[in-house]
């Protein structure tokens, strides 16, 4: 039961947090893939409307449920059962959300793949909805950018919960009577350190999912000339470009994803 609650609570804080940042994420896609001109936000509100800012969300959420339904479902039986042998917390909460973070990435990857098509097309250019593009894509195409995924997410994720259990047990210190904002401000920072150490591997996914999208989108021969020609071609800030919007997102998208989970978990006790 215990696994069916963390399987709840974990996938309910993803859709909860990502639909609530969906538009900063749709930015931040835009300028990771930039060498799409005319996908960009005012283009975006101009040729679709505001409501489209939050397109490709459905697809996302698909996602992101099962991803962290598995991720947060993953990372307490790890804890719980698997790792409860260590009694460092700050290695078992790193180790615990490491191997989540690959069990649920290697899972839902193909929805990733779909969510990122569907939110850099204008106007269904290319495709009509999720299913359309699953039977467009072969299966090679639907896991681009896995392999740098599982490299990126893998140490994200580990880090992610590493963090969040320090910040919190530092700022619970400080803020006793302030709970939530300690939960909140935990998980904004969390996701920020987090992102920090591993952006490069979350912007060279992007490239690779794009790999087909039209003749403008480059094809690189796996990771290694994937860094290569983004430094060559765009600088050591190609590694870096669209980071600065990611801040702005990943702050409130995990406040909100730890404190939904702290507050999910405490609900059903």
């Amino acid at each position: 039961m215990d696994f069916l609650k963390d399987l709840l609570v974990g996938g309910m804080a993803g859709v909860i947090s990502r639909t609530a940042t969906a538009p900063l994420e749709l930015y931040k896609i835009q300028l990771q893939s930039s060498y799409l001109k005319e996908s960009n936000m005012k283009n975006v509100i101009k040729k679709e409307g505001i409501r489209y800012m939050w397109k490709g969300n459905f697809a996302n959420c698909l996602r992101v449920f099962p991803q962290f339904a598995i991720n947060y479902g993953t990372y307490n039986k790890c804890k719980r059962d698997i790792f409860y042998y260590i009694q460092d917390d700050k290695i078992k909460n790193f180790i615990s959300g490491g191997i989540a973070g690959i069990v649920a990435m290697t899972a839902v990857y193909p929805l990733e793949t779909i969510r990122t098509r569907l939110a850099l097309q204008m106007n269904k250019s290319h495709y009509t909805s999720p299913l359309n593009v699953f039977k467009k894509l072969t299966i090679p195409e639907l896991y681009g950018g896995l392999k740098i995924s599982l490299l990126g997410f893998g140490p994200f994720n580990a880090l992610n919960f590493m963090f969040y259990n320090m910040y919190l047990d530092y700022l619970n210190k400080y803020l006793k009577e302030e709970m939530i904002t300690s939960k909140l401000l935990a998980g904004g920072f969390s996701g920020i350190s987090s992102l920090t150490i591993t952006y490069p591997t979350d912007l060279l996914r992007r490239r690779f999912q794009m790999e087909g999208f039209n003749s403008k989108t480059p094809k690189y021969n796996g990771i290694i000339d994937g860094f290569k020609r983004i430094i060559e071609k765009e600088g050591i800030g190609g590694l870096y470009k669209g980071l600065s919007v990611s801040y702005i997102r990943i702050f409130p998208c995990l406040a909100i994803q730890f404190w939904c989970m702290e507050t999910g978990k405490s609900i059903l006790k």
